[in-house]
């Protein structure tokens, strides 16, 4: 009886190990710091956090992809610098303003998790900003800096479901993971059913 019990205390651990993480790199990523000091002052908040407020326990997927959580994060520094850039141009460029849009997204996976990692990345990538979240249609609004046209806002809305598809792939789950390659797959056949269709009526 005590070996079950140690047992599942230890698979919960486990398992939530990576949320906690989650949390302690959420930190350093909010002080823009990755020191020694931000990683122990952010495991200090995670405890404080799970334990004091006592939060009902996440349902996690099991699953971690080492790989694909190393891309996703080299991935993410890469964004944030290329953001900053584009918006410190943006604010100095003379000339006109850049335009400012609210972009609907929709997302693939129905999954209270994944929707907040997806939000809290797209917010922390300079130039955009989650405004609302929609948790019964799994669509989250931004506010996004630098997207006038409607090319413009279907780029953007298609690189924070590019953030969802790596999401998944480091820590979704094999169904999560399955429902975003048919999402690909339907979204290529439809692009190329739409070309298709632009060369007929050209011909």
């Amino acid at each position: 009886m005590g070996t079950d019990v140690k047992r599942s205390a230890l698979t919960g651990i486990w398992r939530q190990l990576p949320f906690f993480l989650w949390l302690v790199a959420l930190w350093m990523l909010l002080w823009g710091q990755f020191t020694l000091l931000a990683f122990l002052t952010g495991t200090i908040v995670a405890v404080f956090v799970t334990s004091v407020f006592r939060l009902p326990p996440v349902e996690l997927s099991g699953r971690l992809n080492p790989w694909w959580l190393i891309v996703f994060f080299v991935q993410f520094l890469a964004a944030v610098v290329k953001g900053s850039l584009v918006v410190a141009w943006q604010v100095v460029r003379p000339g006109r303003q850049p335009g400012v849009s609210v972009v609907a997204v929709p997302l693939v996976t129905d999954d209270d998790l994944i929707m907040a990692h997806v939000g809290v990345t797209a917010s922390l990538i300079p130039g955009s900003l989650v405004l609302e979240t929609d948790r019964d249609r799994r669509v989250l609004y931004l506010h996004v800096l630098g997207a006038a046209t409607d090319a413009e806002v279907d780029e953007q809305r298609r690189m924070v479901q590019r953030w969802e598809a790596r999401i998944v792939r480091a820590v979704g789950s094999p169904a999560q993971l399955e429902a975003i390659r048919s999402s690909r797959s339907g979204a290529a056949e439809i692009h190329t059913g739409g070309m298709n269709g632009r060369k007929q009526e050209r011909s």
